[in-house]
């Protein structure tokens, strides 16, 4: 059986709107519809949901679910990771598609970077990443894959997440198994743990490989006791 990954990973979307325009962003398409802000383009903090961050009980974040990282004016970024070094009992993780904007260094021990993959031609985002954003924890995601990455430089990578389309264009969008199992493989031959997304179900089967990284696991596992005593 499957486990969802927002089930593991919350989001908190501190920053709404996205410079990078890919054509199948669902953030794009929910903050139209539900006209969450008025111009997705035009990047927007919402410094209030820092608040969200003090909570005791810990949690892993998603911080970039409805944003890009590359489109954080940098004063946003460094009052978000004062606020995380506040709250050392979370976990936090950014995402962006154009590490090539950025270029910080920071010793957070609580943050995790990240980019996003989807082809082969796209590889290069992985040492970008590496190169302009001197950190400790790094993660690739490899979702949407449209082709066949081949073979990667997983070196320094901690953890690596794997998805398909979903949505409408799944019925054109095919990830091969062949692809994800080669990644898979590629990354266990450097000890880093594989998350396969729920939505891989339909081309991996039930019998999923969903790994997370220890740090995560401690959260998840704090997270338990702390609704075990609660309900006492």
């Amino acid at each position: 059986m499957s486990i969802c990954i927002k089930d593991q990973i919350q989001n908190m979307n501190l920053v709404i709107g996205c410079t990078v325009g890919c054509p199948y962003c669902y953030a794009r398409n929910n903050t139209r519809r539900y006209h969450i802000i008025d111009d997705f383009e035009k990047p927007q903090f919402f410094q209030g949901k820092l608040r969200m961050m003090e909570k005791k009980k810990p949690q892993n974040f998603l911080l970039t679910g409805m944003s890009d990282l590359s489109g954080w004016h940098e004063e946003w970024r460094e009052e978000v990771f004062k606020k995380i070094a506040e709250n050392p009992q979370h976990q936090f993780l950014f995402l962006t598609k154009r590490p090539d904007l950025l270029s910080f260094e920071t010793n957070l021990d609580n943050a995790w970077f990240g980019v996003t993959v989807t082809r082969k031609s796209e590889l290069w985002r992985i040492d970008a990443l590496r190169s302009n954003v001197r950190a400790k924890h790094y993660h690739v995601t490899f979702e949407p894959l449209f082709d066949d990455p081949g073979k990667v430089d997983l070196t320094g990578i901690d953890w690596i997440v794997v998805g398909t389309m979903t949505g409408a264009k799944s019925r054109t969008v095919k990830t091969d198994s062949g692809w994800v199992y080669s990644l898979t493989e590629q990354a266990h031959e450097l000890n880093i743990p594989v998350f396969w997304k729920e939505d891989l179900v339909p081309i991996m089967g039930e019998e999923m490989i969903q790994e997370m990284p220890d740090a995560f696991n401690k959260v998840l596992e704090e997270q338990r006791i702390w609704n075990n005593q609660k309900s006492k």
